[in-house]
């Protein structure tokens, strides 16, 4: 089997120089756009169809299969990778084949309200870089993103280590070379800040119905800094 790190090498995504500037990472489903709409039922499928595709299993098997290994390891292409040989470019592809720029939708204005929050915008994602810039593009901001850090670039010692992994953020950190507490994430799953905090980063919680887990939290966790219910709430609260 081919480790992820050879076939991803190239694409180490570019970063800005240390200006002193608050450096944003953002998520990108259920935090820049809204993916309750339409795009996680379409990846939902296509993911299943993937792993049924790659191993010759029913879809009802490919189904449970997909389910577990999102579970356990916080992306389906880890378990495709470590249990069964599947290439991650080739299942990273298959999983996400379907129409992205038809079922995007964000927030009114997003574009200009990312146009006025001080900083630098890096895009951290545990999607796969050719569906997050086709959403970036769709939703026309990808010229506000110093940087696309996506699943493709999180590989330590010849595995995927995704968020909420504390060795990404360690290595976010690291490749960025600024102090922690200048960088905050902004994100709608709280196990991910949860991480982030650990790591000495500022954390903001975008509070979204449609992510997985998120009606079993009630109000601000403590490793939150800000909890807000769209991005634009950030120019309010003291960004822009």
């Amino acid at each position: 089997m081919r480790p992820l790190r050879h076939a991803v090498a190239r694409h180490r995504p570019p970063l800005p120089a240390d200006t002193g500037k608050t450096v944003w990472l953002f998520d990108l489903d259920n935090t820049l756009h809204d993916c309750s709409k339409g795009i996680f039922k379409a990846i939902d499928s296509a993911m299943s169809r993937a792993v049924a595709t790659s191993l010759q299993l029913p879809q009802h098997e490919a189904d449970v299969l997909r389910k577990d290994y999102w579970r356990r390891y916080g992306a389906t292409v880890i378990g495709m990778v470590r249990h069964h040989g599947i290439k991650a470019d080739t299942f990273l592809h298959l999983s996400h084949d379907f129409d992205i720029a038809a079922l995007v939708h964000s927030e009114y204005g997003l574009a200009r309200k990312l146009g006025r929050l001080r900083g630098h915008k890096i895009l951290l994602t545990n999607a796969p870089t050719e569906y997050a810039r086709t959403v970036l593009k769709t939703l026309g901001i990808l010229h506000h993103f110093d940087g696309i850090w996506t699943i493709e670039h999180m590989a330590l010692q010849g595995r995927i280590r995704p968020k909420p992994s504390p060795a990404l953020m360690r290595q976010v950190l690291a490749r960025l070379r600024v102090p922690a507490a200048r960088v905050v994430l902004v994100e709608d799953t709280l196990r991910n800040l949860k991480s982030a905090r650990q790591a000495g980063m500022r954390t903001v919680h975008v509070y979204h119905a449609g992510t997985p887990f998120s009606a079993q939290h009630y109000g601000r966790a403590l490793y939150v800094d800000v909890r807000v219910n769209s991005v634009g709430r950030l120019l309010v609260r003291g960004g822009g």
